[in-house]
């Protein structure tokens, strides 16, 4: 329990860092933050817990997520 809780609290932190960007537009935020809490939690499930393994899956669900979002973005524009 203390380990999901450990990732979603990391994850948290990642997405309130995240949602800093102003440039960003909503498809794009809402994927990065949404990847981010994915990311960090699957991280953390898939190493036992590990810190790194929380903050790396974080950071890469973070990008997945940012780049899902700006080609959303790209074709709700058409």
């Amino acid at each position: 329990m203390s380990k999901i809780l450990i990732a979603m609290s990391v994850a948290a932190a990642s997405v309130l860092g995240i949602a800093g960007c102003g440039s960003m537009s909503q498809g794009e935020t809402v994927g990065t933050a949404g990847g981010a809490v994915v990311g960090g939690a699957l991280g953390s499930v898939v190493t036992g817990g590990s810190t790194i393994g929380t903050v790396g899956g974080a950071a890469g669900g973070a990008i997945l997520g940012h780049e899902a979002g700006k080609r959303y973005e790209e074709r709700d524009r058409r």
